[in-house]
Parts: C-alpha cells; sequence; structure tokens
C-alpha cells in the first residue's frame, strides 16, 4: 500500500500523519486555528513531510469545522499541488452501510473510525472518541453505522465551570487525583472534572452495552482514540483496545476502498 497522507481537521486541533503498509508514522498535532491566513508554518510542516516522504499517493482528510475546510484545501494547494485530494464525507464508502437516518448530520471523523473499525474486523464496535466532544460510534455487522452519543469532552467541562461562575478560577489541564476529598476549590474542581467525567463515560458505555446485549449479538470490541483516551481507557470496568491513530488509520482505508 502506497503510503497516504491523512489530516484529521478537529475544532481544536488538526491530526496528522503518514498512513503506510506499516502502519501510522508519528502523528503531528497543529492548532486548526493556524489555518487562518497566513497558514505558512502549517504548509512548510506539510512540505517537510512530502520531502521525507516522496512517494505519497494523495492526500486523504476528514473535517468537522466547515469553516475551516476551505482554508486547509488551500494550504494542500500551495504545499502539496500534486497531489489527489480525497475528503470523506457521508457519501463514500465505509466498508460497511450508513444506516444512520440523516447521514450527512455525521461528523467526518465519526465516518473515519467506523471504517478504522471495519478495516481492523472489530464489527461489532463501540468506538469512543475523547476529543473536544465526546462521541460513542456504534457499528455491527447488520446495521453497519447506526448512530452513537454525543457529549461535553474534558476541556468543555473545565472551560464551562471557569465561564459560568463568578468565584472558580481557571484551572490547567491536568488529570491527577489522588483523593475523593478536595481540600482546595482547585482540587474539588479537579476531582469534579476528572472523576466525574470517568463516571460519564462509564455510564455512557454501559448503557450502550446493555442495549447491544439486549439484542442476543455478540460483545462488541471497545475502541478508544482522542486526546485523553489513555488516561480513561484504563479506568473502564471493560477492556478497551487503544488506537491513537484510528481516525487516521480510517481515513487510509476509506481511501483505499474509494479509489
Amino acid at each position: 500500500m502506497a503510503p497516504l497522507l491523512c489530516l484529521d481537521l478537529g475544532n481544536t486541533h488538526t491530526h496528522f500523519s503518514v498512513v503506510g503498509a506499516a502502519g501510522t508514522d508519528v502523528v503531528e498535532v497543529m492548532p486548526t486555528a493556524a489555518l487562518e491566513a497566513p497558514a505558512d508554518e502549517f504548509a512548510t510542516r506539510l512540505t517537510r513531510l512530502h520531502a521525507e516522504r516522496p512517494t505519497l499517493a494523495g492526500v486523504a482528510f476528514c473535517s468537522v469545522v466547515p469553516d475551516a475546510t476551505p482554508r486547509l484545501r488551500r494550504v494542500l494547494a500551495a504545499a502539496l499541488p500534486a497531489l489527489p485530494v480525497f475528503q470523506l464525507t457521508h457519501q463514500c464508502r465505509l466498508g460497511v452501510p450508513l444506516t444512520y437516518p440523516r447521514p450527512a448530520e455525521v461528523g467526518q471523523d465519526r465516518l473515519a473510525n467506523a471504517a478504522a473499525a471495519y478495516a481492523l474486523g472489530a464489527v461489532p464496535a463501540v468506538v469512543i472518541d475523547l476529543g473536544t466532544a465526546v462521541t460513542f460510534d456504534v457499528v455491527t455487522a447488520s446495521g453497519g453505522y447506526e448512530g452513537g452519543i454525543i457529549a461535553p469532552g474534558l476541556a468543555v467541562m473545565r472551560h464551562y465551570l471557569h465561564d459560568r461562575t463568578a468565584q472558580l478560577p481557571e484551572i490547567d489541564s491536568s488529570l491527577a487525583v489522588g483523593r475523593a476529598i478536595g481540600q482546595s476549590t482547585v482540587e474539588a474542581m479537579r476531582i469534579g472534572m476528572v472523576v466525574g467525567f470517568a463516571g460519564m463515560i462509564q455510564a455512557l458505555l454501559d448503557a450502550v452495552l446493555i442495549e447491544l446485549a439486549a439484542r442476543g449479538g455478540p460483545v462488541p470490541t471497545v475502541l478508544a482514540t482522542g486526546g485523553c483516551a489513555e488516561y480513561f481507557s484504563g479506568k473502564l470496568r471493560q477492556p478497551v483496545q487503544l488506537r491513537p491513530d484510528l481516525t487516521l488509520f480510517g481515513l487510509a482505508a476509506a481511501w483505499r476502498l474509494n479509489q
């Protein structure tokens, strides 16, 4: 399989890497805001990456920020003008059917995650993506991509407490919690954020697994990706396969299906 540059354009960050037969290279991260003009730094990094991997077959990307998508295309045209560009949408092949009632509403990153679950042979699967928003996506052998859950991510919770109250401070993104009873305002906030967030993930996963079990099918594989996945996947009762590159891997799989 020829190497492919894959980009996941998210609300806060854009992740990108080269995906080839040997797997995924080191995943690089840029603030999505870097796509604002001038986007020289982003273009420079992509040009350097192409120089290191001159056999790139093309570019595949997904975007959940419609306003930023044209800016990404301009950066790609400037930095990688010779490479064909593929954007994953609900009209593309995923390897599994898309039975969601309103397919155009499904985030493109969620479609990539469904394609990845299929390519990994992990169907039925529940994919948990812990980014700016937390998404749960259910992929089954009979229904394909069926839908899922959207919940606030950890950073959203952290900023909301500060933004919507008069006396609660802005806290950093540390996930270190040593006890359940806070001895300061900051510690109390961090406990509520970290422990409460883990409890939310577990409760949502339990509800999905109970509903799937009622159908009588096999136990699904649980896949986790996103910025907080490594920390929280170890705090769930169910076994979880951690795949930090899941969305990018799914983009490469979708590219192959749609050529």
